[in-house]
């Protein structure tokens, strides 16, 4: 057999992910010129940040998180000033930080040097995030992955923060675990959690639907290597400089109610309890509520839900109760809910208020102090129409993909008798426990 002849399978099966691969590329070069505004000088004034739609946490951490002079969780500095992320994201700022310090002399030079290193790795996470949605949706959805790639949110939001590092991340996730891959499966899981803390949700996901299916070696030896990742990549910090690793755990518990979040419009109306009541308590609660809805749903349907369906509905539960929405979070949920739902109407409708919300946060803060530039920014009420517009759009779609549970025969994915593609050994997997066997 030739080399040529060989290769043959891989470059058969690679060739329909090119487009993809292509038009990903385009996403990630459309949200590169979008913030040319900025990266061209406008981040030095923060108005014109804020009216060309072009603001970016990447450039003004560099000095705000001393990493201009030093590294992440071992900086000399106050405590509420050290990197307030997972170790993971920690040190993809320490590692660009030093090659822009060896790269420019001039520390405002390093700062754009850094930023467009990182953006070249975020346009090339938000790349491999599609071609792993593709691989996870199976060749008959396999274009789905069109929304993870060029949708306008998307586009918005992908260089504000970090995020496409994890949504990497949690792709690669669901493919091994799909490809029965449990040990890759978790050691991805452990990395994601180690960036960003939102993929502990799947967590959930997969003990609920191991619990109805019985499969518990494959969960087991899944969460052991994500604990194992998690601890490899976590203890050196936790020994050696405790005050900066736990900054993000002191951050999120003590960060109050912030953009974005149902709780600041209750809050700034004055509601009573909503509005009054501690929002940690709060958020915790309201998820408890809405995690116990889902584990019902997902032990009481008549048909095993889908894995994609059981992340979308936890992921969406736990971003809609807390403290703050910040408008990247959008990259976390898009994969997960084209996987859930692939149906373009209410798709649609969700990114024209993920959309307004881009907008109407930059114009918002243009009017708050210490700007306070009201001929140029919307005041309150315009500002919570795009918090409850998102709100709202993302609450209909959970309640289609509700329905679908209930109903799989709407579900367009199980179309032409398939169970669970992305499922790994949930796919076709029979009953062992369901809610209606307990009460027999």
């Amino acid at each position: 057999m030739t080399s040529t002849e060989a290769r043959a399978p891989f470059v058969a099966r690679a060739v329909p992910y090119l487009p993809l691969g292509l038009i990903a590329a385009l996403g990630a070069t459309l949200a590169y010129v979008v913030r040319l505004p900025c990266r061209t000088g406008g981040w030095n004034d923060q108005v014109t940040t804020y009216t060309n739609f072009c603001y970016s946490d990447i450039y003004p951490l560099y000095f705000d998180r001393a990493l201009a002079t030093q590294n992440p969780y071992f900086a000399d500095v106050p405590f509420d000033k050290q990197v307030e992320y997972p170790v993971v994201l920690g040190e993809v700022m320490q590692l660009f930080s030093w090659i822009a310090r060896a790269l420019e002399p001039d520390h405002v030079a390093q700062a754009v040097r850094f930023y467009d290193l990182t953006v070249i790795l975020l346009g090339a996470c938000l790349v491999a995030g599609v071609l792993l949605m593709a691989a996870v949706a199976g060749p008959t959805r396999r274009w789905d992955a069109l929304w993870y790639a060029i949708s306008p949110a998307v586009v918005l939001a992908a260089y504000i923060n970090w995020d496409l590092v994890a949504g990497a991340l949690s792709m690669g996730m669901l493919l091994a675990w799909k490809r029965q891959r449990q040990v890759a499966a978790g050691v991805l899981l452990g990395l994601a959690i180690a960036t960003k803390f939102y993929p502990l949700m799947f967590v959930g996901a997969l003990f609920l639907l191991t619990w109805r299916t019985g499969r518990w070696r494959p969960f087991l030896v899944t969460m052991g290597s994500a604990l194992g990742a998690w601890l490899v990549v976590n203890v050196p910090f936790m020994v050696f400089a405790w005050e900066g690793w736990r900054r993000f755990y002191v951050f999120s518990q003590d960060r109050g109610v912030d953009w974005g979040s149902p709780w600041l419009f209750f809050q700034n109306k004055g509601w009573p309890v909503l509005g009054e009541a501690d929002v940690s308590t709060l958020g915790m609660v309201s998820l408890a509520i809405m995690c116990v809805g889902i584990a019902v749903l997902t032990l009481a349907a008549p048909r095993r839900p889908r894995l994609a369906q059981i992340c979308f509905l936890a992921l969406a539960a736990f971003m809609m109760t807390n403290k703050v929405w910040s408008p990247q979070f959008v990259l976390w949920l898009v994969p997960f809910a084209v996987l859930a739902r692939p149906n373009w109407k209410p798709l649609v409708l969700w990114q024209l208020a993920e959309v307004w919300y881009f907008v109407a946060i930059w114009l918002y803060l243009v009017a708050q102090s210490p700007l306070n530039r009201d001929d140029l920014g919307i005041g309150d009420d315009t500002y919570f129409t795009a918090v409850w517009g998102r709100i709202i759009t993302i609450a209909i779609m959970m309640a289609f993909v509700v329905r679908d549970v209930l109903r799989p025969d709407k579900d367009a994915v199980r179309q032409a008798d398939l169970d669970d593609q992305a499922g790994g050994v949930f796919d076709d997997a029979p009953d062992r426990f369901t809610l209606q066997s307990a009460f027999r």
